[in-house]
């Protein structure tokens, strides 16, 4: 705490992406020397030459972190020099709706050699209630015994005295891309460590770069209240997703429907349709706790329900869009579609869990030709769940294609002049709202 207090705490982030970046600059700008670590070495060299790979994320603001000490490195064994440790690698799903566990897992083996007495490991990577302890303590234990294994004959050695020492929490990340309103120094920082100890230590550090802290009895109280956070927005979306339907069935505007509902001054938040939801958290949270939930004998069934309906909503845009094509004669395939925006939010780099990797998958699965425009991504490769390996689209002659489809609204797209240019605009994001064209089929 007087090494936080005096700035003197050197702060490890391990895993330089969206969490563990924007994290890295909070602690830079309250002038802690923090090291970033990371398997990725383009990461590494980009970081340590003062570039930027994240949109939001300017290059000034990298060599200003450089200035008060930030550094990259995928050397692990410099954890041994670290106060704290803080870990944001990625909690995905396997194909199968399970867990992930792979990066926090390969994480901890990786750094568990190096750990000392009075460091403070904190895992912020969104996850099922449990896995503080069952993978990040028990390995540092399983850790310190190996490391003690010599001393079977006399005294325990140093090293495993060592261990008994780490100081572990769990504090979930609360990163919004794209949110330029509100800073991230005013979200709360949850903390859930796993004895006081642990977490009068996080809430010291956190402390000094939030303004607020909120500390709660235990690492999975803590991990439930992310799930918590991230189960009420997919289970709201998924209402609004199947509401939407059910309103174009019978002619209403559901966007007129969420505008008017939101005039009610209490009990009721808006939420809004799409063609699916991304992002780390709301496409994957709801699956970790219906996994978790199983192994107590009991089914999330309303939880589980709101992702399938999530999960569905890209064949029903392709459906959609299917018939809009068969009413001006045409069909699916042998179709030049244009996909407008592959980023699953608006204005945001960030292809995680996309639902416009998915729709382009479906398009091309029914003989469709794919192109995709997209201001952040000017080429896209291949990752976890995707293989695209194409460059982006220019917005010239929209006519050729038979159908224009806008997955996402970035605020760098000019409507009007989409509609005017194209022969048919199926409009997944209400982007079209103030344009009245027979042209356009909301979906």
């Amino acid at each position: 705490m007087q090494a936080v207090e005096r700035r003197t705490a050197r702060v490890g982030i391990i895993g330089l992406g969206y969490v563990g970046l924007p994290l890295t600059l909070l602690f830079s700008e309250e002038r802690f020397r923090v090291t970033g670590f990371d398997i990725d070495l383009n990461k590494v060299e980009s970081l340590n030459r003062g570039a930027s790979y994240i949109h939001r994320i300017e290059t000034e603001h990298i060599r200003a972190a450089q200035r008060s000490g930030f550094r990259a490195t995928a050397d692990f064994s410099e954890i041994a020099g670290m106060d704290a440790v803080l870990i944001c690698v990625p909690t995905p799903l396997n194909p199968d709706h399970t867990p992930d566990m792979s990066y926090v897992v390969s994480t901890i083996e990786a750094i568990a050699p190096h750990l000392r007495a009075g460091q403070l490991v904190v895992l912020e990577s969104t996850t099922y209630p449990g896995t503080t302890e069952e993978i990040i303590v028990e390995t540092i234990n399983r850790h310190g015994r190996a490391k003690g294994v010599q001393a079977l004959r006399g005294e325990a050695s140093d090293a495993s005295r060592d261990l008994d020492g780490v100081m572990v929490a769990f504090s979930p990340e609360r990163e919004d891309p794209g949110n330029l309103i509100t800073p991230r120094r005013d979200i709360p920082k949850v903390i859930g460590g796993v004895d006081a100890r642990a977490t009068a230590a996080a809430s010291a550090l956190y402390g000094s770069v939030f303004r607020k802290t909120v500390s709660v009895s235990s690492p999975a109280a803590a991990e439930m209240t992310k799930l918590l956070e991230n189960i009420y927005r997919s289970v709201n979306i998924a209402l609004v997703n199947e509401l939407k339907q059910i309103c174009l069935k019978m002619g209403i505007d559901i966007w007129e429907v969420i505008e008017a509902a939101g005039t009610k001054p209490f009990g009721f938040q808006a939420f809004y349709p799409g063609p699916g939801v991304g992002g780390h958290c709301i496409p994957v949270d709801p699956f970790y706790l219906n996994w978790k939930a199983q192994q107590f004998g009991i089914q999330a069934k309303f939880i589980e329900l709101a992702g399938e309906v999530n999960e569905d909503m890209p064949r029903y845009v392709v459906q959609s869009t299917q018939r809009a094509l068969e009413r001006q004669g045409a069909g699916l395939r042998g179709a030049n579609v244009l996909v407008l925006g592959v980023a699953y939010k608006r204005d945001v780099d960030d292809l995680r869990e996309s639902p416009s990797l998915t729709i382009i998958d479906l398009l091309e699965r029914e003989g469709a030709t794919v192109e995709y425009n997209d201001p952040f991504f000017p080429e896209v490769g291949r990752g976890r769940h995707y293989d695209l390996r194409r460059r982006s689209t220019p917005l010239e002659n929209l006519g050729r294609f038979d159908c224009v489809l806008i997955a996402t609204d970035h605020s760098l797209y000019n409507f009007g002049e989409i509609v005017e240019q194209s022969r048919l605009v199926i409009d997944t994001r209400n982007a079209t709202r103030s344009i009245d064209s027979p042209k356009i089929m909301r979906c």
